[in-house]
């Protein structure tokens, strides 16, 4: 017991010792106490003071505010309706003055009688209290002595719907509740004070125990002998040392920092903004304070290694270490090597962002970007314009299109993107270009053949500050291609060493240009040869309303292609197919295969038929391209195809492997017809099946390739969907425009793959157009059907082609009669020819010959042939037709004669 007495008596004397008064940190501690208790007192007093001031208003504030609420409360206006209002207002206005903590609420008319009141007593007497105010529509408050004693009251008017003053409500709380209210809140306001005072001493004791450590209880002797050894060591190292304070003020300089920056004798003190000679990055990186690590300063001709780093912040002291060492030679070495890393980083970086596509122009472009503000200001490349359609320069810098512009700036005068150079054989670019070599220019200002050029330009570029330039040809494989141009203005001149940078530079995007060059020619001749062998314009015939579109795959030519045939008898055939693969030998199939399905049509074979044949072309074109060379190369094709008749209105479809088209009805709405999908062209041994539907006039019919509704970021159904929709509601739009609409709504700027589009919309051919008989098997009635058709030839107004037409008609007939079996049908059809067709029930089928002398027949159908502009034969189920077309007359040409 007695030796923790002893420790304890140990303690205090210890502590008493700390906080003698003639020790500085004792001192402080004694004035912050004595400063915060004065402070508290005072909090408490001005506390009490506002809190008293505070009391009325805080009265009338909830005076106020329980009477406009109960003013407005609902069922007030009904409960004063009544014949006894105090029966159904006291216990309301007696519950809303319990819960709002008010002494009373008193509702009254506008005589001032009370209808409710605390003391039951004083209801039916007179308020206590000014009414006028309230009578006027204003809230009135006031203090009052009334019934219940000392009192703050509000009164406020109640209002009918007609808005009049029609009562009265006055609620208010007595003074001495109020007061009592701030009593109670005094013993929290000095406790609250109290436990002020206690934190604030605290932090006070704490901030003087901080200053102690800061000093490390050092003796004046102690320190004095630490700052001596101090002091010692900065002037013996032969390092510049500063430290700079608060607002970038030197607070210490050794020897060695101020002969390096050197400084005046008065430096320490002043800010290092105001001392002279200072480079002005030196005097930013002092002033801001941040860390720093070898970075190289330049003074008084000296390289400088910088490094700077704050004090420790635990001891206080808002400061910065500066430490500066001559690395003059040094950086002479690293200097070079610094320019030999970014050189190799700008050639790297070219590697990879030079050539990123097959573009001449975006590889262009590249280059040009790739250079700037790393190597040049300003960039310019220029490419002989037969370059950028795939051909080959021309030998001279003539014809050289500005293609790629990129600069520091936008407001340069050089020549803008786009124009059309002829360099002048002065020039640095002409020279370059003609002998395959890079020219340097110095110094524009001096050199004189460039300004031959545009003399008022060379004067702007000089104006606007560029001084040198390098012009490199973009030369690959023997060939150049164009010029680059690099410039700078804010930079030095170009020297000799830079020259083989910029070759560099050129060299890696010069292999880019040729191959986008060569991707272009042949890109250009593959889709040439695409075009070629699609049809350049849709043929004439009345039955179909057609357009299309046709645009080929990003990547480059494939296999889609479209027909319009016109058939005998008005009839037109639609067909739509698609290649397998891209390229030239999928485009060179598509070629084969289109005129397939020409000499197939020209059969006048039905649609599974003559898919029938292609199917069973492509397996032999299979067969024989199955070899090593073209190993990866075999042919499979898709093929929908059509045969509209505008006479019947009826409509044939077959389609191998391919999707099924559209069908868009009068009324707007979209329906993909079910027609049998028949296997892909070329796999052999499935046949194919026909579907027959019939169309009403103005209906439109959507073939297309796979390539209009497939995508990788979609499905097939919803491709088809888009299609649906893009296509209905619109029955009277033109089909041109409703091919740009489909591809407005389905394809991307640029598609993947080929798209082929046609859409028709029917027409039916008038009945009055039309006229058929049936023809008993008897020779006498050639002549009848003479008549009968020179009957209804008159009528159309084609009298003048009843000649040729009885002759024509009078054999076809004869030889249905003598060689063919019924029922012999005969139909005559006016459309931009006149068509005659003889229909019988035999499968025979005449042939055109050359006559002997002695026969006595064989001469009909040539007599026809001459007669007629087409002829032939076309096979039905129900046996064959031989139609012949005679030219009609353009009556408006007549009628202009």
């Amino acid at each position: 017991m007695s030796d923790a007495f002893a420790r304890f008596r140990r303690s205090f004397w210890r502590f008493k010792a700390g906080t003698s008064p003639r020790s500085v940190w004792g001192q402080v501690f004694l004035l912050q106490a004595a400063l915060v208790v004065l402070l508290v007192v005072c909090g408490v007093i001005a506390l009490v003071l506002q809190s008293e001031r505070d009391t009325s208003s805080e009265a009338r504030r909830r005076s106020i505010a329980v009477a406009q609420t109960f003013a407005h409360s609902p069922g007030v206006l009904q409960a004063l309706s009544t014949p006894d209002p105090s029966k159904v207002l006291q216990p309301l206005t007696e519950a809303a003055r319990k819960s709002a903590g008010v002494d009373f609420i008193v509702v009254m008319n506008t005589k001032g009688i009370r209808y409710t009141h605390p003391m039951p007593s004083k209801i039916g007497h007179r308020f206590v209290g000014q009414i006028g105010p309230s009578l006027a529509g204003k809230v009135y408050t006031e203090e009052v002595h009334g019934p219940l004693g000392h009192e703050e009251q509000a009164t406020v008017p109640i209002y009918d719907t007609h808005g009049k003053v029609t009562a009265l409500v006055s609620a208010g709380l007595k003074v001495k509740n109020v007061t009592s209210e701030v009593n109670r809140q005094l013993p929290i306001i000095l406790a609250t004070g109290a436990g002020a005072l206690v934190v604030s001493t605290g932090g006070t004791a704490l901030v003087g125990r901080r200053l102690r450590r800061q000093t490390h209880s050092l003796a004046p002797d102690e320190m004095t002998r630490m700052y001596e050894h101090h002091d010692t060591v900065l002037h013996s190292v032969r390092e510049g040392v500063l430290i700079v304070g608060d607002e970038g003020r030197l607070l210490l300089v050794n020897d060695e920092a101020r002969r390096l920056l050197e400084l005046p004798p008065d430096a320490e003190g002043r800010t290092v903004r105001e001392l002279p000679g200072l480079d002005p990055a030196t005097v930013e990186l002092l002033a801001c304070g941040r860390d720093a690590s070898d970075e190289v300063h330049f003074a008084g001709g000296r390289l400088l290694a910088v490094n700077q780093r704050p004090t420790d912040r635990a001891s206080g002291v808002c400061a910065t270490v500066v430490t500066l060492r001559d690395c003059t030679e040094l950086q002479a070495v690293t200097g070079r090597a610094e320019v030999t890393r970014e050189r190799l980083e700008l050639l790297y970086d070219a590697g990879l962002g030079i050539g990123s596509s097959l573009d001449v122009m975006q590889t262009a472009d590249e280059l040009a970007r790739v250079a700037v503000p790393r190597f040049a200001d300003f960039v310019t490349v220029d490419l002989a314009d037969a370059v950028l359609h795939g051909e080959e320069p021309a030998p001279t810098a003539t014809d050289m299109r500005r293609v790629a512009v990129s600069g520091i700036r936008d407001d340069h005068p050089l020549y803008e993107k786009g124009r059309l150079i002829d360099f002048l054989p002065s020039t640095p670019q002409a020279r370059g270009y003609s002998a395959g070599r890079t020219e340097l220019v110095t110094d524009l200002a001096t050199a004189g053949g460039w300004r031959e050029q545009d003399p008022q330009r060379a004067r702007q570029i000089l104006d606007y500050g560029i001084h040198s330039l390098i012009s490199a040809p973009i030369q690959a494989r023997g060939i150049v291609l164009g010029i680059a141009n690099f410039w700078r203005s804010k930079r030095e001149a170009f020297d000799e060493e830079e020259l083989s940078l910029a070759e560099e530079l050129v060299a890696r995007a010069a292999v880019s240009i040729d191959n986008a060059r060569r991707y272009t020619r042949e890109h250009a001749l593959a889709v040439t040869l695409q075009r070629s062998l699609l049809p350049r314009a849709l043929p004439p015939q009345s039955a179909l309303d057609v357009a299309y579109r046709y645009l080929p795959a990003q990547s480059g030519v494939s296999g889609d292609w479209f027909d319009v045939i016109p058939l005998p008898g008005t009839r037109v055939a639609l067909a739509v197919g698609d290649v397998v693969g891209h390229g030239l030998h999928a485009a060179a199939t598509m070629g084969r295969l289109r005129t397939a399905v020409h000499n197939f049509s020209t059969l006048d074979l039905p649609p599974d038929e003559l898919l029938s044949h292609l199917d069973d072309l492509v397996g032999r074109i299979d067969q024989d391209e199955a070899c090593a060379e073209t190993a990866g190369e075999i042919v499979g094709a898709t093929c929908v195809y059509a045969i509209y008749d505008p006479v019947t209105r009826r409509c044939v479809m077959a389609r191998a492997g391919h999707l099924a088209p559209a069908l868009v009805a009068p009324d707007g709405s979209v329906t993909f017809p079910d027609v049998p999908a028949g296997p892909p062209l070329g796999l052999g041994g499935m046949p194919f099946q026909a579907a027959e539907f019939e169309l009403a006039e103005g209906s439109q019919l959507a073939l297309y390739t796979d390539g209009l509704v497939e995508d990788r970021s979609r499905d097939l159904d919803v491709g088809m969907e888009l299609l649906r929709r893009s296509l209905a509601g619109h029955p009277d739009r033109p089909p041109e425009e409703s091919c740009q609409a489909v591809l407005e709504e389905l394809l991307p700027e640029r598609p993947r793959d080929d798209v082929a589009l046609l859409i028709a919309r029917t027409r039916a051919l008038p009945a009055e157009r039309v006229a058929d008989w049936d023809v008993p098997r008897d020779p006498a009635a050639v002549s009848g059907m003479r008549a009968a058709v020179s009957e209804k030839l008159a009528e159309w107004g084609l009298s003048e082609l009843g000649f040729g037409m009885e002759l024509v008609l009078s054999e076809l007939i004869t030889n249905a009669i003598r060689y063919g079996s019924d029922p012999i049908h005969v139909r005559l059809i006016h459309d931009r020819t006149l068509i005659c067709e003889v229909a019988d029930g035999s499968s025979t089928s005449p042939h055109l010959r050359y006559a002997a002398t002695t026969d006595e027949g064989g001469r009909g159908l040539f007599l026809v042939s001459q007669l007629a502009e087409r002829w032939g034969t076309r096979y039905t189920p129900q046996g064959k037709v031989i139609w012949a077309e005679l030219t009609v007359p353009d009556l408006d040409a007549l009628l202009a004669e």
